[in-house]
C-alpha cells in the first residue's frame, strides 16, 4: 500500500452503500464520471473522506513511445484485481470486487449469492454459484411477468425480508464464453422497489441434458442451502 500511495493520485470519490464507505482514487480525474454505473445500485456520495475500503484505478493508455499502450490497473486496497489494455474489463473487475466487499462486510444486511424475483408479493430466491444458471432463470421469470430484484444477490434485512439489488443483468454468450451487462431499464420489466418476504427457495442448476422434475424439500434443507451461499458464513463459519 505504501508503494501505491506514492504513485501520485490526482482525484477520487467516496460513496456509501449498505453502511460502508468506499473510496476510489485515480490518476486521471476525467475517468470519475464513468464510474457511476459500476457502483452498487443504492450508492450515494459520501461527505466523509475516511473510508472502510479503498480502491485505486491507474489509467494507462498511450505510452511515451509510439505504438506502445500502458496497462490500466485496478487495486482493491493493495491487491491487484484488474489489468488490461482495455478499460472496460478493469471497470468490470472493479465492479465485481466492490460488490463482493459489500456482500461480505455490509452492516444490518445479509447477502446471499442468489438470483431474486418478486411474484405475487413474495420473493423467489434462486441460490447458486456463478454459471449455475441464475441469470437465465431470472430472465425466464421476467418474461413470465415477474418483478426484477437481482440476478446475483439476495439482500435480507433482520426481519428476513428481501430488498432489491437491481444491478444490470450479466448475460453470458455461449458461443465465446464471454458476457455483457444488460441494463434492466431497457428490458421493459418491472423493477422491485419494496422488500418482500421469502415465498420460495428454488434449488436448481443448469445441466444441458437434464429434465424438469421438481420435488419439495423441507424448510431445514432450504435453510441449509441458503446458508451455503451466504457470504458471511464463508467468512465466519462458526
Amino acid at each position: 500500500m505504501e508503494r501505491l500511495d506514492r504513485l501520485g493520485w490526482a482525484a477520487g470519490i467516496a460513496f456509501e452503500s449498505y453502511g460502508l464507505r468506499i473510496g476510489v482514487r485515480t490518476n486521471t480525474p476525467d475517468i470519475l464520471p464513468q464510474l457511476g454505473p459500476y457502483f452498487p445500485p443504492d450508492w450515494t456520495p459520501a461527505t466523509d473522506l475516511e473510508v472502510d475500503w479503498l480502491y485505486s484505478l491507474k489509467v494507462g493508455g498511450e505510452g511515451t513511445r509510439p505504438g506502445v499502450r500502458r496497462f490500466h490497473l485496478a487495486y482493491s486496497d493493495a491487491a491487484l484485481i484488474g489489468r488490461s489494455r482495455d478499460i472496460e474489463p478493469v471497470f468490470h473487475a472493479l465492479e465485481a470486487d466492490i460488490q463482493a466487499v459489500i456482500a461480505n462486510l455490509a452492516r444490518e444486511r445479509l447477502f446471499i449469492h442468489a438470483g431474486v424475483v418478486g411474484w405475487e408479493n413474495q420473493a423467489i430466491l434462486i441460490p447458486g454459484e456463478s454459471r449455475s444458471g441464475k441469470t437465465s432463470l431470472v430472465e425466464a421469470f421476467l418474461r413470465a411477468g415477474a418483478t426484477y430484484y437481482s440476478d446475483e444477490y439476495a439482500v435480507l434485512d433482520p426481519d428476513g425480508r428481501v430488498h432489491p439489488f437491481p444491478r444490470a443483468l450479466g448475460v453470458r454468450h455461449r458461443q465465446d464464453n464471454g458476457w455483457t451487462r444488460q441494463p434492466v431499464e431497457g428490458l421493459g420489466v418491472s423493477v422491485g422497489q419494496t422488500p418482500l418476504p421469502v415465498g420460495l427457495v428454488l434449488l436448481t442448476e443448469y445441466k444441458p441434458t437434464a429434465h424438469w422434475r421438481p420435488r419439495s424439500v423441507t424448510r431445514g434443507q432450504a435453510a441449509l442451502a441458503l446458508f451455503a451461499h451466504t457470504f458471511v458464513a464463508h467468512r465466519e463459519p462458526t
